[in-house]
């Protein structure tokens, strides 16, 4: 027997308007909660650290390579056009000035970094996303300590730009690696709950 709600329940998943919200809505979420986790500091050794990248790790792995790059891209237009959304905003500056400064190098390597991750890391096990995000780090350590020396004596990019954060970045990376592969474990039960329970 043909279900005969089968086509009014399917009709809005292919509504362009309604997907575009969605998606629109999925962006904005995401810009939220990087500017949330930008402004949020845990202290740590041997520097406080943000969660920053836990968040874009998070996005890239969850919504793939099209969203994760939109919200960054999303975050970055916003920064750009003065809104504080950047860690040290406003303290440190605002806006395009704030982009060409001593991190703005890290930023535009999580852009890479959220294109790259989301491509590769979804489907993946823990050990895999892991693997994905550290390799997804080369970037944004790469631009970051390139854009960092222009402000800082070469001798010292390393270690004021790498070294204090390399510890930090792993366990949100792996922390993001575990979590997902939870999720992802939940989700696979609940069918079969209820199939047990039908």
């Amino acid at each position: 027997m043909v279900n005969p709600v089968s086509h009014a329940t399917s009709a809005p998943l292919n509504n362009p308007v309604l997907a575009g919200a969605k998606y629109c809505l999925m962006v904005v979420l995401g810009v939220a909660l990087i500017t949330a986790s930008a402004k949020t500091t845990v202290p740590f050794w041997p520097v406080p650290m943000t969660l920053q990248t836990m968040a874009i790790m998070a996005i890239a792995v969850a919504t793939g390579p099209r969203i994760a790059v939109a919200t960054m891209l999303a975050y970055l237009a916003a920064g750009a056009t003065g809104l504080p959304v950047f860690a040290g905003t406003p303290e440190r500056g605002i806006g395009i000035a704030y982009m060409m400064g001593p991190t703005g190098g890290y930023l535009a390597g999580y852009l890479i970094a959220a294109g790259f991750v989301g491509a590769l890391a979804r489907g993946r096990g823990a050990v895999g996303r892991f693997v994905v995000m550290m390799a997804g780090m080369v970037p944004v350590y790469l631009l970051g300590l390139a854009g960092l020396s222009g402000f800082v004596a070469s001798e010292k990019v390393v270690a004021l730009g790498f070294t204090p954060f390399i510890l930090g970045d792993t366990i949100k990376i792996a922390l993001v690696a575990l979590g997902g592969a939870a999720i992802t474990r939940l989700t696979k039960r609940k069918p079969s709950n209820r199939a047990d329970a039908a």
